[in-house]
């Protein structure tokens, strides 16, 4: 399978006390795959503030330390506000299939945000796979990432 980001770099995940059981669990399924991970934590189920998760994890993406990044709370709006402070990071909050596509398709995302509360993990792994083989497709979309970031 080809992807659309650097598979020699490792793959950057992190999370809060919420979705620690899906972190776990993605980056088990994702080493199995072959693929190196950096795992941010948290690393215990006691509650945590998850921008002590989700800064680390974005600054991974933003220094081209690791090739993408997941990022996984209850429902995902926390850690997607985070990561994007960063400058160089696109956050997309994803529940289904088309929307991870479509955050790579449109927004060229380099972090996939999960809200482990309401999706099933089976459906999260699609929503990685499926953001890991879709390309941005540029052209006018381009034009619009280009104006995100503050100058």
């Amino acid at each position: 399978m080809s992807y659309v980001f650097d598979a020699s770099l490792p793959i950057a995940i992190g999370c809060d006390h919420a979705g620690l059981e899906y972190k776990t669990a993605i980056a088990k399924w994702l080493t199995e795959k072959g693929f190196a991970i950096k795992d941010f934590g948290t690393y215990s189920a006691d509650s945590v503030d998850y921008p002590d998760f989700a800064h680390p994890t974005s600054l991974s993406v933003e220094t081209g330390e690791a090739a993408f990044g997941i990022l996984l709370c209850g429902s995902a709006n926390g850690v997607a506000i985070t990561a994007n402070k960063h400058q160089g990071i696109r956050a997309g909050l994803c529940w289904q299939n088309d929307v991870a596509q479509l955050a790579r398709m449109h927004n060229n995302a380099n972090i996939i945000c999960i809200p482990a509360r309401f999706v099933a993990l089976p459906l999260a792994q699609q929503m990685i796979e499926l953001f890991m083989n879709t390309p941005s497709e540029g052209g006018r979309h381009a034009n619009r990432v280009e104006k995100i970031a503050c100058k």
